[in-house]
């Protein structure tokens, strides 16, 4: 999968010269009321030019990159290894700081964006990428699709990454269309899964080993344990998808895999969900794994029909198309023209197939799901809403979604659904509705999930966005224990809180709206 076309970069954090961070902060003094005292050691700590202080260097990293949400950080501090995170950490801790753990910021429930003055502490300096090294060499281990490893900072990019794995004549199975920004340690702290996760798992399948600091700067070197058993609790394994609420994830070890010599693309338009579900189980069967298994509405591709370079294979779109990547012998993409000349000719509801067997048509295939993200960004700030539901709810719950929104108050709102159909992990997206109605557009979408025995918290996690929605679905015992983890890791509730867990900010009650709405014009408040 190496032929798909970048997506539009995200914006990067940003970078400044020592001198000019130094009198800019100077001049605008303390943000809100971190001490004097501590900004200055952690200026110390990291160096000059890597305490953010002033208002326009702290911007980019108080906002996440869909708009939607937004808060106020005291200062961002950008330590450069892991003995200055440990520093930093113990400093907060010793001063009762609160700290919000951020990568690439390319989330979309808040998860990294800071609230009521806290200290931003951005991984983006700790982007190493070891060399690769395969398995015959280290005895990997991970698994039979292991084929090495490498050891990344942090806050590497995942196209980083996978740049070093191809090197290798490797490929690291995680992809995500802001692959450019979004960072590794982000990755782990949602448990991401991306674009390849039918074929190889989220990203929890891809971590050998992890090394992180503990709010009080102990060390956690968990990167290469003994491969043995008996040995205690899983510390690394509790830290993916953790959200940055434990401990803060400084490097990994990651499981790299071999990739497919032989790949083939199709692209089928259909009439509806059922029909492309149907698709999708006959393609597996004949062909055999899917690489890929990707949904698509007459919505999103009608936006990205407009987008400049994008070859629209049906004209007018369908109601639904489905994007299948198979891998094999040579002739895979033989077996798959062939198969499914059979489901078109035979499968009621399917309208037509495009397949794609050379890197150029692969990659203009793919186009037409990655530049989803993009085209919905230019229409505006959307209520994103990232769900999961079982085979059986997915065509159902799609096929009410529109009038779900319309009677909960989003009458003049536009809908688009894509996502990871061979997990019934669903992008749900509201484009102009009303700030007033999200709450209401946010419940009746959430609580259709829930009915339909899914989950309202996908693979971009729980954020701010959804703790009191983990309740619901979660048993209390679960949650009691969630928090009991929590305390133990960090009793002060210093990392990331009001993440993740119901009633970790004071205050907070389980069931209330913790979200920031934007206003007309897309800007949330601040």
């Amino acid at each position: 999968m190496t032929s798909r076309d970048r997506a539009a970069d995200l914006p990067d954090g940003p970078t400044t010269d020592p001198a000019t961070a130094r009198s800019t902060a100077a001049a605008a003094g303390p943000a809100t009321a971190l001490p004097a005292a501590l900004l200055s050691t952690l200026e110390e700590i990291v160096g000059p030019g890597h305490l953010l202080r002033a208002a326009d260097l702290r911007a980019p990293f108080e906002v996440d990159w869909t708009g939607r949400w937004r808060g106020e950080a005291g200062a961002v501090v950008r330590p450069g290894d892991t003995a200055e995170v440990a520093r930093v950490l113990a400093l907060c801790d010793e001063h009762g700081v609160v700290v919000v753990p951020q990568g690439g910021n390319t989330g979309l429930v808040g998860g990294g964006v800071p609230r009521d003055g806290a200290l931003v502490l951005s991984l983006t300096r700790l982007d190493q990428v070891g060399a690769v090294v395969t398995r015959g060499a280290a005895g990997a281990g991970g698994g039979a699709d292991t084929a090495g490893e490498v050891v990344v900072g942090a806050g590497a990019s995942l196209a980083a990454v996978q740049v070093r794995a191809r090197e290798a004549g490797l490929l690291y199975p995680v992809d995500l269309a802001a692959r450019d920004t979004a960072t590794i340690g982000g990755t782990i702290a949602t448990d991401a899964g991306g674009l390849a996760v039918v074929r190889h798992g989220p990203t929890r399948a891809q971590v050998l080993g992890l090394e992180a600091v503990l709010v009080d700067g102990t060390l956690l070197d968990r990167l290469h344990p003994p491969r043995a058993a008996g040995l205690g609790y899983d510390l690394a394994g509790l830290l993916v998808g953790s959200e940055g609420t434990l401990a803060v994830v400084t490097a990994a070890r990651l499981r790299l895999v071999r990739p497919p010599r032989h790949l083939a693309v199709a692209v089928v338009a259909t009439d509806g969900i059922r029909a492309a579900l149907e698709v999708q189980r006959q393609v597996a069967q004949a062909v055999g794994p899917l690489e890929a298994s990707e949904l698509m509405t007459r919505a999103g591709l009608s936006l990205v029909a407009q987008a400049p370079g994008v070859r629209a294979p049906f004209v007018p779109p369908p109601p639904a198309a489905l994007l299948v990547e198979v891998a094999g012998a040579p002739d895979v993409g033989e077996a798959l023209s062939a198969t499914l000349a059979e489901v078109v000719g035979h499968v009621s509801g399917v309208q037509d197939a495009v397949v794609g067997i050379d890197a150029a048509d692969r990659a203009a295939l793919w186009q037409l799901r990655e530049a989803h993200t993009e085209r919905l960004a230019a229409r505006g700030v959307a209520l994103k809403l990232d769900v999961v539901l079982p085979p059986a709810g997915l065509a159902g719950f799609i096929e009410g979604l529109e009038g779900l929104v319309r009677d909960a108050g989003g009458a003049d709102a536009e809908v688009v659904v894509f996502g990871h159909l061979g997990v019934g992990d669903l992008h749900c997206n509201v484009v102009g509705v009303a700030p007033a109605q999200v709450p209401a557009v946010e419940q009746a979408v959430l609580g259709s999930v829930v009915a339909a025995g899914g989950s309202p918290c996908g693979e971009h996690g729980v954020g701010r966005q959804k703790p009191d929605w983990l309740a619901r679905v979660r048993p209390a015992g679960d949650v009691a224990a969630l928090h009991a983890v929590k305390r133990a890791f960090d009793p002060r509730g210093i990392l990331n809180p009001g993440v993740l867990l119901p009633g970790s900010l004071p205050g907070q009650q389980e069931g209330s709206a913790d979200h920031l709405v934007e206003d007309q014009q897309g800007q949330g408040p601040a």
